[in-house]
């Protein structure tokens, strides 16, 4: 029987990009992660959510590889990356958005973007500088301007701007609209609801967790190294039991 157009959409809108099993991650002695689990489906924006110090940054960067101490699997696109360096993670179709923004300080803005252009896994390029700089109109405004000549507005824009140059299937967020003024945070968000729609599978923490709930479709809730919560945003927004864990 042949399979209809919209049965294949449902089947590819459910494959799995990222699955970790047991995931666990010490920095020297100290006991950070205790075997969380977490699934990212292809199109599907997870909201990772838990009050300071709980493990998320921890967790992310235990998924790209920047944990030495870890154990668990990871997988990405089926390949098992539970060893894997970050950038062999980078290489697969992940793009990171860190804390602290990450640019390049001595390189201009147009240098900061050109340099982490690359096809996307399957060669598209559904974001190249063009796109970006539509996206981002400041960004067009300070082509020549160093990093460290930015705004920390600017600098987050730049840092997504640079992940998307990559034409990843999986982009993590961490910390998108920290420390950023009003009406930046705003447009950080419309942005993030943007590359939610074009349909890249997204993992964000922030502080707003009302902002995450509405812009994600599950969550995951860390306590202690722990998943404690976890199902459909819908369900869990505005729920006692969420705002129990997040002391809101």
């Amino acid at each position: 029987m042949a399979t209809s157009t919209s049965s294949r959409a449902l089947g590819s809108a459910s494959e799995s990009i990222l699955d970790a099993t047991g995931v666990q991650a010490w920095y020297g002695s100290s006991h950070v992660l205790h075997g969380v689990d977490l699934q990212i489906r292809r199109g599907e924006t997870v909201g990772l959510l838990g009050r300071n110090g709980m493990g998320k940054t921890t967790l992310i960067r235990t998924l790209l590889g920047h944990v030495a101490q870890r154990d668990g699997r990871i997988t990405l696109f089926g390949q098992d990356v539970s060893r894997a360096r970050p950038h062999e993670v980078a290489r697969l179709g992940v793009g990171y958005v860190p804390e602290g923004r990450g640019v390049f300080p001595n390189l201009t803005v147009r240098e900061n973007l050109v340099m982490a252009a690359r096809p996307g896994r399957d060669g598209r390029r559904d974001w190249p500088y063009e796109r970006v700089l539509e996206t981002f109109p400041r960004l067009q405004e300070r082509l020549g301007n160093l990093g460290a000549q930015l705004s920390g507005g600017e600098q987050q824009m730049l840092s997504i701007g640079r992940a998307l140059m990559t034409h990843p299937e999986l982009i993590i967020l961490d910390e998108a609209t920290e420390g950023l003024a009003p009406l930046i945070v705003a447009e950080i968000w419309r942005v993030i609801a943007q590359i939610r729609a074009s349909g890249i599978a997204t993992l964000i923490v922030d502080r707003d967790y009302r902002k995450v709930c509405q812009e994600s479709d599950r969550l995951l809730v860390l306590q202690k190294g722990s998943v404690v919560l976890g199902g459909a945003s819908e369900a869990l927004r505005g729920s006692a039991e969420l705002a129990g864990y997040l002391g809101v």
